[in-house]
């Protein structure tokens, strides 16, 4: 059950933006499913379609009290970065790993899917990222297969509007470097030229941390931005590592990882950079 676990994490992933959340959720979906007879689990035709749409709903119920829940969260929330895969390189990770950290889950995309409704984004996910027929989709929403399709066609317009198409891994991975070099430098100039004009910079302590609690909007801020955390915490190591399948940076204090990078390139500059740094969200990195 190793695979299929690793497979109802990744759903769980991309539908809830937590890997803590989506491990829960795949262990939950498992249980229910040792705790079914013998005779019951002999009637189920197909296991991996019974524990997809179980995990489904596991991940809808989530999905619809996360929204109180981030009301009360400290600052800006920001999705659970993962580590180890590079899209430049992806052949060398375990077959069962890879569905989980593929470059379609980008942490670019996983923002966007944030703005999504919960049966929107149950229903996408399910259709678009793992094919799941619209008449099981209906039976995980409680839904019409009719709606089910509206939903994720309504979903995928809006993810599409909103999420450019992934900058190629090369040239994402020198544009990071060339961030990296010029926050290293301390040259503002040398900054803002790798930064879009409307840069977005994003930071999730989680209340844990210090981070900003708004969005810090424009190349000039952004670059002023980063030059104080580079100021500020001088014993902090960068490093250039793969997050979510792209090139980003680690920040580690000796051996703690401090926080992680992501970045979101267009057109040969950064026009998004999500740090997140609260240590909850941090557990996988090692």
């Amino acid at each position: 059950m190793n695979s299929e676990r690793s497979r109802l994490i990744g759903i769980g992933y991309r539908m809830l933006g937590s890997y803590s959340d989506a491990e829960d959720a795949a262990s939950e979906a498992l249980v229910r499913w040792y705790r079914l007879t013998d005779a019951e689990r002999d009637a189920i035709d197909v296991p991996a379609a019974w524990l997809t749409r179980v995990v489904g709903r596991i991940c809808l119920d989530v999905l619809s009290s996360a929204r109180a829940r981030r009301e009360n969260y400290v600052g800006q929330w920001l999705p659970e970065p993962v580590p180890g895969v590079d899209s430049r390189n992806a052949t060398t990770m375990d077959p069962a790993d890879r569905v989980v950290q593929q470059d379609s889950v980008t942490l670019a995309l996983l923002v966007v899917l944030e703005s999504l409704g919960p049966a929107q984004r149950v229903a996408f996910v399910l259709h678009d990222a793992f094919a799941v027929p619209f008449d099981e989709i209906a039976t995980v929403l409680d839904r019409s297969p009719a709606a089910c399709r509206q939903l994720a066609s309504a979903a995928r317009a809006h993810v599409h509007s909103r999420h450019r198409s992934v900058a190629d891994p090369i040239d994402h991975d020198r544009v990071v470097r060339a961030f990296a070099s010029a926050s290293a430098g301390g040259d503002l100039a040398s900054l803002v030229s790798v930064l879009a004009p409307d840069v977005a910079l994003v930071s999730d302590g989680g209340g844990h941390v210090s981070a900003a609690r708004n969005a810090v909007l424009g190349s000039d801020r952004v670059a002023r931005f980063v030059r104080g955390i580079t100021a500020k915490s001088t014993d902090l190591e960068w490093s250039i590592e793969p997050v979510n399948g792209l090139s980003g940076i680690v920040m580690r204090r000796g051996s703690a990882v401090f926080g992680v990078i992501g970045f979101d390139v267009a057109d040969g500059v950064v026009s998004s950079v999500w740090i997140v740094l609260n240590p909850d969200k941090l557990r996988r990195w090692v």
